[in-house]
């Protein structure tokens, strides 16, 4: 899901489609130069709206897709209510690195609490270690002027697009994160290419 500004373009586009490329590869799909950045040119050739929602698919055979939706960015100062589900992510599952169809998990996980108590519902693996939100990743302000935290990949969790590139610039880095971590954080922030960061308390 990427989003799409006039006259900026796609945020971190490079980026979404180079995770697109690396995941193809990895489950053995096909993958047709150009194919994606035309999917991508097309659903916003006759774009109405400033910024657009962008969904990009690709199949087995390397056919690529696009949906498009006008997206409004959330209010300044708005703050997420988030709640732990009770469902379980397996650490040792490959396609969590994934940004798959494959929702089962999350949506069962998004399914324990109602809109009007939870925005995002944030989820464990086996071992007890923080992991992600059904749309989101995790990042933990520590308070002591460091880094933001966010839990590794070996935890079970999606490489996201936003947090690649906060690890990459130094806004962030892995750490193995639990309950204790969470609770004890000076600030909690959800986000996603997307969105961008939000700030969360636990509720």
């Amino acid at each position: 899901t990427l989003r799409w500004e006039r006259g900026a373009g796609f945020l971190r586009g490079e980026r979404h489609l180079a995770r697109l490329r690396n995941s193809a590869d990895a489950m053995g799909f096909a993958w047709i130069d150009g194919a994606a950045e035309a999917a991508l040119a097309n659903a916003v050739a006759n774009a109405d709206s400033e910024i657009l929602r962008i969904r990009l698919t690709l199949d087995g055979n390397g056919a690529a897709q696009c949906t498009s939706a006008p997206f409004q960015p959330m209010p300044a100062g708005k703050v997420w209510n988030a709640k732990i589900a009770e469902a379980r992510l397996a650490s040792s599952d490959p396609i969590l690195r994934h940004k798959t169809s494959r929702r089962a998990a999350y949506d069962a996980a998004r399914a324990e609490y109602p809109s009007s108590e939870a925005d995002e519902v944030l989820l464990l693996n086996e071992r007890g270690e923080m992991c992600e939100g059904t749309i989101t990743s995790l990042f933990l302000d520590m308070g002591d002027g460091g880094a933001l935290l966010t839990p590794a990949l070996d935890c079970g969790l999606l490489a996201g697009v936003l947090r690649g590139w906060l690890i990459e610039t130094g806004k962030a880095h892995e750490a193995i994160l639990t309950t204790a971590e969470l609770t004890r954080a000076k600030g909690i922030f959800l986000g996603n290419s997307l969105r961008g960061l939000i700030p969360a308390r636990l509720a």
